[in-house]
């Protein structure tokens, strides 16, 4: 990952880049380190000559034959904010990918929150995942930002650093394809990166186990694979913990909808159904590299859901932790069979103050919502509205959606307790209602979020590269951090 430095002084000019903000009419920011003798002036007379509007990412490159620097970039950063520092960053970063090495003059007042936008920014847009190394592009090797007083943002800069890095690592787990990536491969991953991490302890349970402990639906979803299923429980258990939180992720490793076979664009990119698992474990594993004073338990339930005589059927009736019974009315309604077991479990045996759960979980999503907005649901007021400020700041796009208890009528199955998939009423708030049914006395405290649509990128946008994103990283860090 791209190496930055925090410095007062330059010592290697070969890029120089200013920021130039929006404002009545564009204007170069005056900057903490004054650069070279002449550069600003010459800087300043390029704005308005070269038509510039300041908007956030916005870039001209000046050519400076036989000086120093070689090259000047001005940088548009919009009002500057840390959303327009974090587009800024990602920007510039593509921009310089044929550099190998640049210096940016923050400007005097730079914020704290700028400053790990704009790290985030510069870390997050070069990503690209390939399993060969043949025709890689160049990438910008390294970057220092110039500050009157570079100790004061260390520690900003480290925590943009481990945010970022732990969403790449969610977008490695969800880009590998799935003839690499299975449950035990998944869980193999989980177990390397908490290696001998302290306060960090795994269990990882195989059929054996889940099927002893009554993990139906698991099972279930699982048991058409030739690669059985897993349970990955993850925790993070500080000794300042005051607030035990629970995160869930769905972790399909891939998904032929099962006997309700998807068609075959439809299942293309199904190496992306566990991108809930990957957030939800990447957020544990940043949480305890930051220490945060928080207490999280991750459980990501891993299977694959594939078509063979072992697969089951529409029309089953499947039996989950704790005792309630599900109707299977489409087996490519995986997702909620294998997030109700997990959360059934952290009710009844984890009992903890606060349950979210990060899925990949329905098309709908996307058809309500667009391409790059999860939906967010809960009847907790304060929970929703703080991960939805947390995700704003994190620049992660969610929306509250409703609840519908009408709906709720629609989940009756006249042999079992549930019918997990009804054809009626919304689809995404559908799928929400019947999760709900696993929350128990945690019901007021538990936050679900369909992420199926921000999951991937079909291009790069700002920060976000195309494929997997790793959403729910950032917003997860933040709002981790500011539980109490």
């Amino acid at each position: 990952m791209l190496a930055i430095r925090l410095i007062a002084e330059p010592d290697r000019l070969d890029v120089l880049v200013l920021p130039v903000r929006a404002a009545d009419s564009a204007e170069l920011v005056p900057t903490a380190v004054t650069p070279l003798d002449g550069t600003a002036d010459e800087a300043a007379a390029l704005v308005p000559a070269a038509r510039l509007t300041g908007r956030a990412g916005e870039i001209h490159t000046q050519v400076r034959p036989g000086r120093t620097p070689g090259r000047m970039l001005l940088l548009g950063v919009g009002d500057g904010d840390e959303a327009a520092w974090r587009t800024a960053g990602a920007a510039l970063a593509r921009a310089a990918m044929d550099e190998t090495h640049i210096t940016i003059a923050l400007p005097v007042e730079v914020t704290p929150a700028a400053v790990r936008g704009f790290t985030e920014g510069l870390l997050l847009a070069p990503y690209r995942f390939r399993l060969t190394e043949a025709g890689t592009a160049p990438t910008l090797d390294s970057v220092d930002l110039l500050l009157a007083d570079p100790t004061a943002f260390e520690t900003t800069v480290a925590t943009a650093r481990t945010t970022a890095a732990m969403t790449r690592l969610a977008r490695d787990l969800t880009n590998t394809p799935s003839s690499v990536k299975n449950p035990q491969w998944f869980a193999d991953q989980v177990a390397a990166a908490a290696a001998d991490v302290p306060d960090l302890r795994l269990r990882v349970r195989g059929p054996a186990e889940l099927a002893a402990e009554g993990f139906g639906g698991i099972l279930a979803v699982g048991g058409g694979s030739a690669s059985g299923p897993r349970l990955v429980e993850l925790d993070w258990h500080p000794a300042d913990a005051r607030t035990h939180v629970v995160l869930v992720g769905k972790g399909i490793t891939f998904d032929t909808g099962g006997i309700s076979i998807k068609p075959v664009p439809a299942m293309k990119l199904m190496r992306k159904d566990m991108a809930g698992a990957a957030a939800v474990v990447a957020a544990t594993l940043g949480a305890a590299e930051l220490r945060l004073p928080v207490r999280i338990t991750t459980l990501a339930p891993l299977a694959e859901n594939m078509v063979s005589g072992a697969a089951f059927r529409p029309g089953d009736v499947i039996r989950h932790y704790g005792g309630t019974t599900s109707e299977t009315t489409n087996s490519d309604a995986e997702g909620r069979l294998v997030l109700a077991d997990a959360l059934a479990y952290a009710v009844q045996q984890l009992k903890p103050d606060l349950l979210v759960d990060l899925a990949t979980l329905t098309g709908a999503n996307a058809v309500a919502l667009g391409k790059r907005t999860g939906a967010l649901y809960s009847e907790n007021d304060q929970l929703a509205a703080d991960v939805l400020a947390a995700a704003e700041a994190a620049g992660e796009s969610a929306w509250r959606m409703p609840l519908h208890n009408d709906y709720a009528e629609y989940l009756g199955s006249e042999i079992a307790d549930l019918y997990s998939a009804p054809a009626q009423g919304a689809g995404s708030v559908l799928a929400a209602l019947y999760l709900r049914e696993f929350t128990g006395e945690l019901r007021d405290r538990w936050l679900h979020l369909d992420m199926s649509a921000p999951s991937w990128a079909d291009g790069d946008h700002a920060e976000v590269s195309r494929g997997a994103t790793g959403w729910g990283v950032r917003w997860l860090l933040r709002w981790l951090a500011s539980v109490d």
